[in-house]
């Protein structure tokens, strides 16, 4: 059976001074081995980054264009995605750029975590993702809807 590599795991990274990410290695074998260097970098909220392998992205776009374009659901993804979003090229050290808007509403500046999120990263400002865990724990709620799905 043919396995599609997945990204998984936490990896420390930094961002430079001249505002790149330099991907983990082994997130990096995966992206550049099973997707390509072409690359969308974005955000949701702007808390964090989120880099999407461009074949990745493309996906997620072909599924929005199913959704009526006037859905305001879709209009607010997109406002969203596109006001934080570039598309990027992994450089050949294996370096992202996270252009200005995103890196200042993110926190991208020195010390950051890099997840796996199966088929994208996320990158978060380690204090700020520190943060967040401690407010959001894991609770016996959500141990109830994982094990509606087996888990």
């Amino acid at each position: 059976m043919d396995q599609i590599a997945v990204f998984r795991g936490n990896a420390p990274a930094r961002i430079d001074d001249k505002a790149r990410l330099k991907i983990p290695t082994g997130f990096r074998s995966v992206l550049e081995a099973q997707y390509g260097r072409d690359l969308f970098v974005t955000s949701l909220t702007g808390e964090s980054v989120r880099i999407y392998p461009m074949p990745v992205w493309i996906e997620i776009e072909r599924k929005l264009a199913q959704i009526p374009s006037t859905h305001p659901s879709r209009l607010r993804f997109f406002s969203r995605v596109n006001y934080y979003g570039q598309t990027a090229e992994l450089d050949n050290q294996g370096r992202v750029l996270i252009h200005p808007r995103l890196r200042d509403g993110a926190a991208m500046t020195g010390e950051v975590d890099v997840f796996g999120q199966y088929d994208h990263l996320e990158v978060w400002n380690h204090e700020r993702f520190v943060t967040q865990l401690a407010g959001d724990p894991f609770t016996d709620d959500d141990a109830r809807a994982l094990a509606q799905f087996g888990i």
